[in-house]
């Protein structure tokens, strides 16, 4: 079996070709939608699943494109005559995309998977072969070096990134090169890091492949090939956050003790931003036995940094290592082997008395505030992606409350959020509810317990009143003293802010 993080790679330095492919490519509709078209959603699902067997039974006619989904996605080999005319061939086989197996069929060098860009951008992922389908469990040869195609988290991140026009943005450990193609349509200047020069590679034929503009490349872990003085507005990371006893495979394993790479991550990302900059990754972290989980992240927040935390998953030690054990295909190997290996995971997390893991995400955003804002929270419900917009609104938030005492936030104007509902909740026929509900079906899909004070604020809130105005007329309606609710009621809002169900908006002119 061919070693797969060894195998030979298409030419980086040839356009046209590059061009011509990608033309090709279009024009016989191996895009995201006509993928799905063709296959159908069970076939289209069950390959994120690394079964390939659907999408083998949708691909047994003789159209342009089901050769091309089996050449570059299923791996399997194609009669030559079945891609004239749909692909330059020979100056595919001669810049490297294609080889020649036999005496008439060609056969792909590396997975290359249609993907959607966020405002209907037709791209290509590339990949080492085996890892565009349900990641590298399947790929049967795990080298050190093999890199991956889009999984579950590359695209969560690239969902969760702020997006806006900034000038300059960094990628570490790039791997195939989504987050770079991402930033290359809002950023002047992407720079891509990685430890795996075989990554650097993928990352610049996906690049071209897609279209996007190149990005500086640069071999390194970590920020060791940032320059002393280089600064960015946007920061992204999916790092090997794999909490592993050693560094077995490159793409996921960081090498580092415990939960130690995605810290020194973290740390290092705050003098490597510019004022208002953000920085965004997924990380692991460990649930050590006495010791508060959160606190724990709240040390890794560098100064002069606004955080926002999300654990949105905890597993114990033993699904922990059963997840990455079965990720690295080792449940199939020698159950001997398996077995040492499960034995080798437990004892590292024994010996460090780490009780769990948590997943989730990190962002930091770059303030001159006296005193930054951390929050770290535990979120497992579904949450609505993109999140992006949802996310920079957060720390816009933050920004505001920070800027403003009760005093001010009651001269403050305020809208409700879109797509807020209200729900009561009591016994069926009482007069009165026994409690009511904000709940969000955008962004977080946060739910909050207001009292009716609360409800009755938020459903007046359409940017036109000022908040004190709004609560002096509640007063009057309900019979309070105007002082004592105006006393009670900033903390309230404050808590409606933060957690996005209120806006501040300005003052109305006129």
């Amino acid at each position: 079996m061919t070693d797969t993080g060894s195998a030979p790679l298409p030419a980086a330095d040839r356009p046209g070709t590059t061009a011509l492919l990608r033309d090709a490519l279009l024009a016989a509709s191996f895009t995201a939608d006509g993928l799905l078209d063709l296959l159908g959603a069970p076939a289209y699902a069950a390959l994120a699943r690394s079964e390939t067997v659907p999408a083998l039974r949708a691909t047994r006619g003789d159209t342009p494109l089901e050769a091309l989904v089996r050449l570059f996605l299923l791996q399997q080999p194609v009669p030559s005559a079945r891609l004239t005319g749909v692909l330059p061939v020979d100056d595919a086989v001669d810049a490297g995309w294609l080889t020649r197996v036999g005496d008439d069929e060609v056969a792909a060098t590396v997975d290359v998977r249609p993907y959607g860009g966020p405002d209907g951008e037709d791209w290509f992922i590339v990949s080492d072969l085996g890892c565009a389908v349900g990641g590298a469990g399947g790929i049967g040869q795990r080298a050190e070096n093999v890199v991956l195609g889009v999984g579950g988290a590359s695209t969560t991140l690239a969902g969760i990134t702020v997006r806006m026009p900034v000038g300059s943005a960094l990628d570490l450990g790039t791997g195939s090169g989504i987050q770079a193609l991402h930033a290359a349509q809002h950023a002047t200047r992407v720079t891509a890091t990685d430890l795996n020069p075989r990554a650097l590679h993928i990352t610049a034929l996906t690049l071209a492949l897609s279209g996007a503009p190149a990005a500086d490349l640069r071999e390194g872990s970590l920020f060791e090939p940032v320059r002393q003085d280089e600064t960015f507005d946007l920061i992204v990371s999916n790092p090997p956050f794999v909490i592993s006893p050693g560094a077995r495979l490159t793409y996921r394993d960081g090498g580092m003790s415990g939960d130690d790479l995605c810290r020194t991550l973290v740390q290092q990302a705050g003098e490597r931003l510019n004022e208002g900059g953000f920085a965004q990754f997924l990380a692991n972290w460990q649930h050590v036995e006495g010791e508060d989980w959160q606190e724990r992240l709240r040390s890794w927040v560098p100064r002069g940094c606004d955080a926002w935390i999300v654990q949105r998953e905890t597993q114990d030690v033993t699904q922990y290592a059963e997840l990455w054990l079965r990720d690295a295909g080792d449940h199939r190997e020698d159950p001997a082997e398996y077995q040492a290996r499960y034995d080798a995971w437990l004892d590292e997390f024994e010996a460090r008395k780490v009780r769990g893991i948590g997943f989730g995400w990190i962002t930091l955003r770059k303030t001159s505030a006296a005193e930054p804002s951390i929050v770290v929270e535990e979120w497992p419900h579904a949450v609505e992606q993109p999140l992006g917009d949802a996310i920079r609104a957060h720390f816009e938030r933050v920004a505001h409350l920070r800027e403003h005492d009760d005093a001010a936030l009651l001269e403050g104007h305020f809208r409700l959020a879109a797509e807020v509902v209200q729900e009561q909740v009591g016994l069926p026929g009482a007069e009165d509810p026994e409690h009511v509900v904000l709940r969000q079906h955008r962004g977080m899909c946060r739910a909050t317990k207001v009292d009716t004070i609360g409800a009755g604020f938020a459903g007046v809130c359409d940017g036109t009143l000022s908040a004190g105005r709004i609560l002096d007329a509640i007063a009057q309606l309900v019979g309070e003293d105007p002082v004592a609710l105006r006393d009670r009621t900033p903390a309230q809002i404050r808590l409606l802010v933060e957690q996005g169900f209120l806006e501040p908006v300005g003052e109305p002119v006129g």
